[in-house]
């Protein structure tokens, strides 16, 4: 199958969806959202064909993501019209349709990260079973700095795995996340040297596939069901309808744009 932004790899029992957009340090297009989704479903496949057990996210070149693309953000009407903005709910749809479809992959899912991880980036990485991250990465959810919240999951999936109170902090401050506590927190499973990224991937993936696929499978099946997302992700897709109609959201994504700092809010 053919993708312009991003490549897919098959080793052994291990696929691969490998972000490959460096020049916009793989910025997260509707384009590449949209072939992340075909390449899962190309996973999904192997997996039926009894080829693949484990699904690795990562990246090529300097970043594994720095988020959405701003600027197809704020230009780009791709499937939804040109006033795609003022019916957020479909545009959320899709996005979260995407993360949902790796969450629920029949695949174990890992996500191994360096240099960046943002926003977008961050809400794809706790879609997956394990998150695995290089020293020094810049890791967190800044959306309302830019007068947002994280609504592709991101919100729905951090609290469950941190709780309310370490969850608001994180979103309400949008801070960088000090890798060493999302370790002791457990955002992420292993912190490691930029180089050890992928062979500490291969490690634990090897260990999984020791263990029997259908107890595997059905493991990912029941740890999942135990909470549903499916209202949470309605919230998310609400807040998010409402705040991207204000004046904080274009003031946010202007100074980001222009790197106009400190933001002045207005709160309307």
């Amino acid at each position: 199958m053919s993708y312009e932004t991003i490549l897919t790899a098959q080793r052994e029992a291990i696929f691969e969806i490998i972000l490959n957009r460096d020049e916009k340090r793989n910025a997260m297009s509707f384009q590449m959202i949209e072939e992340i989704s075909r390449a899962v479903d190309e996973a999904e496949k192997a997996f039926n064909d009894g080829i693949s057990r484990v699904l690795f996210f990562r990246a090529n070149g300097r970043a594994f993501s720095s988020g959405i693309d701003l600027s197809g953000f704020m230009n780009e009407d791709p499937q939804f019209g040109p006033k795609w903005r003022d019916n957020l709910f479909a545009t959320t749809s899709a996005l979260q349709h995407v993360m949902n479809k790796i969450e629920n992959s029949s695949l174990v899912t890992m996500c191994l990260m360096h240099g960046y991880a943002l926003g977008l980036a961050m809400e794809m990485s706790l879609a997956c079973d394990f998150r695995i991250i290089a020293e020094r990465t810049k890791y967190g959810l800044p959306e309302t700095r830019l007068g947002m919240i994280p609504d592709v999951g991101g919100t729905t999936r951090l609290f469950k795995l941190i709780g309310p109170s370490r969850a608001k902090e994180i979103i309400m401050t949008g801070r960088m996340i000090d890798l060493t506590q999302a370790e002791q927190w457990g955002i992420v499973n292993y912190v490691v040297p930029k180089d050890d990224l992928l062979k500490k991937a291969e490690e634990l993936a090897a260990e999984i596939l020791l263990s029997a696929p259908l107890a595997v499978s059905y493991t990912k099946r029941v740890i999942n069901a135990m909470t549903d997302n499916a209202r949470d992700l309605q919230w998310e897709a609400w807040a998010q309808a409402q705040l991207l109609r204000t004046e904080d959201f274009m003031t946010g994504v202007t100074a980001v744009i222009t790197n106009q700092y400190p933001v002045q809010w207005k709160g309307k």
